[in-house]
């Protein structure tokens, strides 16, 4: 099966050197991710930006968030024999992990879902307290009943979990604080309430028993989250067979919900695959991808901060057309146009 992404030529259409550092000594590093909505008239895109200090020959320098909010840069000699650094994302230290770079979020426009600029009337958002000193990162944004959900990863020393803001404006926000404990990720709110209860994928993982597999709860009130139940796990020998997880909010259709979901196998490379869950018990999962409907295969999504990856939180849709906002190889943002249908047809 081909490829089904239609590139927009503009790609990249956001790139680090387009973005200004939040203070001095940082660096844009990469930009990765965005969660996409609609508001006023406008196509938006909420995009995680990575930042870390400028690298020495000698040392490893990488930002932390003090509880109250304050930056500090940690400093290692690359020679430490206690130095773990051969990953690009994370490092480990005298046993623990410490992420290379520290992200935040930052708001985007555009009238014509192409050219995006920063509005210094929305401002950024960052990490705050003891469980957001990592930074946080990949939000996922679901509008639902004239609240946008905004659900995202929020990292520190004490695990990944998930963290959860409401709002109506971009500009006030409510924080719920977690709603996923650590370890866990990858959340997104259904965009409407099935049979009266809210819904949304996560996926909580295991470094031995179990793996990194999507799952779907629900709750009466999308703080307390229950009935929980794994919908889709790694497939061995197959293109997502080393981890998956969800995308944005499924789009609901006449033959169920459809949620765009990446994969990723063995080598770390990362697809877009698709499932078809039924429309009033979600939990059942009608179809799945048996190949990728995406797979990194442009110049900047083979080469960047993290190569072979392309990864999504978030998409528009106008009748057929399915508009993906992804990030490319750790490092771009990009877009990419799809037919609904044509992704219909592949699964069985």
């Amino acid at each position: 099966m081909p490829d089904l992404a239609t590139r927009f030529p503009a790609n990249p259409l956001l790139k680090p050197g387009d973005i200004t550092a939040s203070m001095p000594g940082l660096k844009v590093a990469c930009l990765l991710n965005p969660g996409v909505f609609s508001f006023n008239g406008k196509t938006w895109l909420i995009v995680r930006v990575a930042e870390r200090p400028e690298q020495s020959k000698i040392h490893v320098s990488f930002p932390v968030l003090q509880p109250d909010g304050k930056m500090m840069i940690r400093e290692i000699l690359l020679n430490d024999p206690d130095l773990i650094a051969t990953d690009a994302r994370v490092i480990n230290y005298q046993g623990v992990d410490f992420l290379t770079t520290l992200s935040h979020l930052r708001l985007f426009s555009s009238d014509d879902g192409i050219h995006f600029k920063e509005d210094p009337d929305y401002p950024a958002i960052y990490g705050t307290g003891s469980l957001e000193t990592f930074g946080i990162e990949d939000c996922r944004v679901s509008f639902l009943e004239g609240t946008y959900y905004l659900t995202y990863t929020a990292v520190s020393e004490n695990g990944v979990a998930v963290g959860m803001k409401t709002t109506t404006d971009w500009k006030n926000y409510h924080s719920a604080g977690l709603i996923f404990p650590p370890h866990n990720k990858d959340c997104a709110i259904f965009e409407e309430r099935v049979n009266g209860s809210y819904y949304a994928f996560h996926r909580p993982s295991s470094p031995t028993l179990g793996g990194n597999y999507i799952w779907l709860a629900s709750s009466p009130d999308s703080i307390h989250w229950g009935q929980h139940q794994c919908i889709a796990k790694s497939r061995p020998g197959m293109w997502d067979s080393a981890r998956v997880g969800a995308g944005a909010a499924p789009i609901k259709t006449a033959h169920g919900w459809l949620a765009i979901y990446h994969g990723a196998d063995a080598m770390h490379r990362y697809c877009l695959g698709a499932l078809l869950l039924d429309l009033q018990d979600p939990a059942k999962v009608l179809s799945r991808s048996h190949l990728p409907i995406m797979e990194p295969g442009a110049a900047y999504e083979l080469t960047g901060f993290f190569g072979h990856v392309v990864f999504t939180n978030g998409h528009l849709v106008n009748g057929d057309q399915l508009t993906i906002y992804y990030g490319a190889a750790d490092e771009y943002v990009c877009g990419a146009s799809f037919s609904i249908q044509e992704i219909l047809n592949t699964l069985d």
